[in-house]
């Protein structure tokens, strides 16, 4: 032994402080700790893109007349009415540009009835609507009444010859030809009509073995206030005949067309599941269009609310900034996107048509299907999981218990130290929320300081990541820090009291990875009350509650768990966390993504009363989302970062982030709008009248305004010399909106347009 302690003694160089190896060692477990975390962040980040890339980007090949066939779906034919019906132009209604629309979708609904299989019978129908009321009780519309007259629709039904029973049960398929008087409308909603006109078209070709009709409705009038629909559903004879529809909308232009509506009646989200090629579709999309944060409304609305129908909602929302706007272009339509929503319905409708039970199948009692209601979402729009109310509440109400019994036999287990030890962990939370979104919110209020538009990432909406994302990071992060260093302080004083004592370095390992540990299962509780209030409220997208709960617990359990208060803690697996998030992640992430993109997307239409709503309005919003996708899908991530050496690193870069995306927001580095996303701005030629008619005063003005928040002092500048001045001095009732901040110029008026002729603008850019 003398021999041996000799030898070790001469090899070590003299003059060489023997804890200096011990501290490089330190320092190189540190390194490496800081390189796992940032792989596991970076594996996060790009796993999440991947994921949403894959879902939501990955379209079908578009298919040509040939390579469909008869019986299949072409995009390339469809392309063909989404082209001629483009080049119209803006064709709202009352205008030249519908007539000729609707002519055109009667032309060629009449060379489906001409090419059908000769055991179909194809009826077409050109529909014109007597006067009406349309008064709905909810949604955007509620409370007002909506008077319509002189629509037309055209109506194309599909059905077998020698069933003559089948034209008592019809299966509605609608949208609208009419476009907003800006936009030549490619998504909203030309690429609807055009894969309706291509579904009629392969259906015929069906029919002859279907038991029950399907009625296609090309109607106008939706942009007004759901009219079409309505003078349709209240005034066509067969209307009576419809026992289930489907509404095709566009909420964007292209990508994937999704399901954001469904019901009552669990039948046809289950049919279609099913069958559908690339099934596409979200509860979550649902609840939040139901809540009224999206203001929007579609015709399946009134086929719901006043005919009592059960259906399902389809959507594109790719670019919904372009949705209502000049940049409605078919140039952004993305090849695939047509073959999507065309291949799915050709499957559900064949699915469909040809059920014998289809009223039974479909019938509902109103009130008493809440718990047959479908939870449903796609993973990776490979395959669709539907699953009703009922099931949902059994798995809430069994994981809820369970939880509940594994947390308080741990805390008996544990005692009171257990008890004040997830008192901290659970504080540690808080202060995360608190910490992540008072400075993501501080940023919010920034912005409309140091940039020309309150919110300049419309156009680049990856500057958030830097924006919103690093200081809602840095937040959650600070706030957990702060409940880590008073949970290390209680474990110290708690190690303290455990005989034996413990060598000093082991002790303070110990201490250190018990509190990880805590940190960890914290985010269980998050979770856990998230699953308990969506339980109680009968949230349907409570399911990602309970995913976000269940994986990461049952990794937990399967890694590292132990019930013997004698045991050691050790640090965390790296393998925990992985098996923990895979499917949280790849189930949620895209969606995520998706629903940032749209809320961003929206902010072009943020202020439906221009100028009632303050400028940092729309970037709370955004920054408030942030925040809590960052708190509720990264504070299992978070726990990881205490107990290693990237804490500076990662303090650095979330601050050195923010620091040039606000640079690059100031100098204007990234334009807020570019030539496909741009802001809306109305223009209107204002006459008002005064006075008796025998002494009138007439006053002319054209005003601007806009709905997406921020002052219009730029947009001014590209209009030569047209005298315009900005403020709040005036306000106008447009009747659809108040307009409380816009400008107004009169130059000109006396040389007579105010009268009789429509002002030219001189418009720069």
């Amino acid at each position: 032994m003398n021999e041996m302690s000799s030898s070790t003694s001469a090899a070590r160089p003299s003059g060489v402080d023997p804890n200096l190896n011990s501290n490089k060692l330190q320092e190189r477990e540190a390194l490496r700790s800081a390189f796992v975390w940032l792989a596991l962040f970076v594996l996060l980040i790009n796993g999440s893109w991947a994921v949403y890339r894959f879902q939501y980007e990955s379209l079908p090949l578009p298919l040509d007349a040939k390579q469909a066939g008869k019986r299949g779906f072409s995009e390339v034919s469809a392309m063909e009415h989404v082209k001629y019906l483009t080049s119209l132009g803006p064709h709202p209604v009352g205008s030249d540009a519908l007539d000729a629309g609707i002519q055109y979708v009667l032309a060629e609904s009449n060379k489906i009835k001409q090419t059908a299989h000769w055991e179909v019978d194809v009826q077409v129908n050109l529909f014109h609507a007597k006067i009406g009321a349309n008064r709905l009780s909810g949604g955007l519309f509620k409370g007002k009444t909506l008077i319509y007259s002189d629509l037309k629709h055209v109506l194309l039904r599909i059905l077998p010859k020698y069933l003559p029973e089948a034209e008592d049960n019809a299966i509605l398929i609608s949208s609208h030809i009419d476009t907003v008087f800006s936009a030549e409308g490619a998504g909203d909603c030309t690429s609807c009509v055009s894969v309706m006109l291509e579904l009629a078209r392969a259906t015929a070709q069906w029919a002859h073995g279907f038991k029950n009709a399907v009625i296609f409705l090309f109607n106008t009038g939706e942009e007004e206030g759901l009219n079409g629909a309505h003078s349709f559903i209240s005034q066509h004879p067969w209307s009576r005949t419809i026992r289930f529809m489907v509404d095709l909308e566009a909420m964007g232009i292209g990508g994937k067309s999704s399901i954001f509506q469904s019901g009552p009646s669990p039948w046809a989200m289950e049919t279609f599941a099913k069958v559908a090629k690339y099934p596409s579709g979200q509860v979550v999309a649902e609840d939040l269009f139901h809540s009224g944060a999206i203001k929007s409304a579609t015709d399946f609305q009134v086929y719901q609310e006043v005919a009592g129908l059960s259906g399902l909602d389809f959507a594109y929302t790719d670019s919904t900034a372009v949705y209502h706007t000049k940049n409605d272009k078919l140039k952004l339509l993305k090849p695939g996107s047509l073959q999507h929503l065309g291949e799915n319905m050709l499957a559900f409708l064949l699915q469909s048509a040809m059920s014998p039970n289809l009223a039974k199948e479909v019938s509902h009692e109103p009130g008493a299907t809440s718990e047959d209601r479908t939870i449903y979402f796609d993973v990776l729009g490979v395959y669709m999981v539907v699953y009703r109310q009922r099931l949902a509440t059994m798995l809430h109400n069994s994981v809820i218990l369970q939880a509940l019994l594994i947390w308080t036999t741990s805390l008996l287990m544990g005692g009171s130290s257990g008890a004040i030890s997830l008192g901290l962990a659970c504080l540690s939370v808080a202060l995360m929320w608190i910490f992540s979104l008072s400075l993501s919110a501080l940023v919010a209020f920034i912005l409309p300081h140091i940039s020309s538009s309150p919110m300049p990432y419309i156009s680049n909406p990856w500057l958030i990541v830097g924006l919103f994302g690093a200081p809602a990071l840095f937040g959650a992060f600070s706030g957990q820090c702060v409940g880590f260093y008073f949970l290390q302080k209680y474990l110290k004083i708690s190690f303290s009291n455990r005989v034996p004592k413990l060598p000093s370095r082991t002790e303070d390992n110990l201490i250190k990875w018990e509190a990880e540990r805590w940190l960890f299962k914290s985010g269980f509780v998050q979770w856990l009350i998230i699953l308990v209030l969506g339980h109680l409220y009968k949230a349907r997208s409570t399911y990602l509650a309970l995913i976000w709960l269940v994986s990461p617990a049952f990794a937990y359990g399967l890694m590292e768990a132990t019930l013997t208060p004698s045991r050691s803690p050790k640090q965390l697996k790296v393998t925990t966390l992985v098996l923990g998030l895979t499917l949280p992640v790849v189930v949620s992430s895209a969606n995520t993504i998706r629903l940032i993109g749209t809320i961003i997307g929206n902010m072009v239409r943020l202020d439906r009363d221009p100028g009632s709503m303050p400028e940092w309005l729309g970037n709370l919003i955004v920054a408030i989302f942030v925040a809590v996708v960052v708190c509720l899908f990264l504070v299992y991530l978070l726990s990881y970062i205490h107990n290693s050496g990237a804490k500076r690193p990662f303090i650095f870069f979330s601050c050195a982030l923010l620091g040039l995306s606000l640079v690059a927001v100031s100098t204007g580095v990234f334009p807020v709008y570019t030539e496909d996303i741009s802001r809306a701005v109305n223009v209107v030629h204002v006459v008002e009248t005064t006075g008796t008619s025998e002494n009138q005063n007439i006053s002319s003005y054209i005003s601007l305004f806009s709905p997406t928040p921020g002052k219009l002092i730029e947009v001014v500048k590209n209009l030569n010399d047209e005298e315009f001045s900005c403020g709040r001095n005036k306000t106008l009732d447009l009747v659809t909106s108040t307009v409380r901040y816009g400008c107004w110029s009169s130059c000109d008026t006396e040389e007579g347009w105010s009268k009789s002729e429509i002002p030219i603008l001189n418009v720069e850019k």
